[in-house]
């Protein structure tokens, strides 16, 4: 046996292909053609890559789709082409000069800006499976010139509280109902994904980002209550997924910095333990909630449970030790006490949206290079 080891979804894309997904999000004409060709390319290298670093499970690092969560825009109906209004995190504004520190630093030359998606301006509804059938379908075959099963990679889709929260809400008269909606939506590609064989893993940054935006500056309880509905909406759409199957991915906004906004993770972890799921993966490398791990022992996880603990901070260059990588493991696995139920990962993706990303292309690599490094000493160090 050993530490087994995968990555929370999004990796870096070329260049030419961040500009295609802008030109495009911002209404653009581009050829869907060569749309098709430099996804498909950026898909091969980015899934090799991850296979020859020797990462246990992979995904299509989802350089097909402008970002994590609003490329929902092309495979729902009743979301219009006017910008909605996103609230800003509030530690962005609360430190002079910090927020055009990241304007400047953090995004590319071409970039889809988060900040100016579509909002809702009609009834959601799902619009057909063939944009998730074409992504499957090519996971698989690239996948299967590697020998590799589908049992072995995961495929993302997010939480309809992010595309709720995120994308503004001008129909439905509660949120409640835009969430729902947006779930059952969403239910279709939940569904396709698990039917390949594929782990789904739901992008949940709602259950914790939300509550220094959305919710900021209203009482915990009403911020609770929308994590509520959200596991509730999600629970109902994947009743008849097996648990084991699914993995839910929680963190607090995947940009570098202060976070002393944050929400502590013992504030919602009874809420988001109530998810069928199988996995849970928490940002547990950054200097914000490294010590979470310690919550474990007083409210242990199921024991049907998997925790993908972040031990690769995802929001800086500094390229881990894997000694460091190594001793982050141990420790969460002696709060957890059983090795099998520990699968390494990273706090985070590394190009939420095409273009926007504080990690250089070659150093995230490396990042995922040294995670499978101090993966491996960790296991040979407990004899696993």
């Amino acid at each position: 046996m050993t530490i087994k080891t995968t990555h929370a979804g999004s990796l870096p894309r070329p260049p030419a292909l961040q500009k295609l997904h802008a030109d495009l999000a911002e209404g653009g004409a581009v050829d869907a053609d060569e749309m098709t060709r430099a996804s498909h390319h950026a898909t091969l290298d980015v899934v090799r890559r991850q296979h020859d670093i020797g990462l246990d499970l992979i995904n299509n690092g989802e350089v097909g789709r402008e970002s994590f969560f609003s490329y929902v825009r092309y495979r729902m109906a009743g979301f219009s082409n006017e910008p909605g209004r996103r609230p800003p995190m509030a530690d962005m504004f609360k430190y002079d000069g910090y927020l055009e520190h990241v304007l400047g630093s953090h995004f590319r030359e071409h970039n889809v800006s988060l900040a100016t998606i579509p909002a809702a301006t009609s009834a959601v509804s799902w619009s057909g499976d063939a944009a998730i059938g074409a992504e499957i379908d090519e996971l698989l075959t690239i996948i299967s010139d590697l020998n590799r099963q589908p049992a072995s990679c995961f495929m993302s889709s997010p939480s309809p509280g992010i595309v709720a929260a995120a994308m503004e809400n001008r129909h439905y008269e509660e949120l409640a109902d835009y969430v729902t909606a947006v779930a059952t939506a969403l239910g279709h590609e939940y569904r396709a994904i698990a039917a390949a064989g594929f782990i789904l893993q739901i992008d949940a940054p709602d259950l914790a980002m939300e509550r220094h935006t959305l919710f900021h500056g209203k009482p915990l309880s009403d911020f609770l209550d929308f994590v509520r509905i959200v596991v509730d909406a999600i629970n109902d759409v994947l009743v008849d997924v097996p648990k084991e199957q699914i993995r839910l991915h929680v963190c607090w906004g995947n940009y570098e910095g202060p976070h002393d906004e944050d929400v502590p993770l013992i504030d919602i972890f009874d809420e988001i333990k109530r998810m069928r799921s199988g996995g849970i993966l928490l940002s547990m490398a950054n200097p914000r909630h490294e010590h979470e791990y310690r919550l474990f022992d007083e409210h242990p996880l199921g024991n049907d449970v998997t925790l993908i603990p972040g031990v690769i901070d995802t929001t800086t260059n500094y390229i881990e030790h894997p000694e460091a990588v190594a001793g982050r493991i141990e420790r969460i696995i002696d709060v957890i006490g059983n090795p099998a139920r520990v699968i390494a990962g990273t706090d985070c993706g590394f190009e939420t949206s095409a273009g926007f990303g504080p990690i250089a292309p070659a150093v995230a690599w490396a990042k995922l290079e040294s995670l499978v490094a101090g993966a491996r000493l960790a296991a040979e160090r407990l004899g696993v």
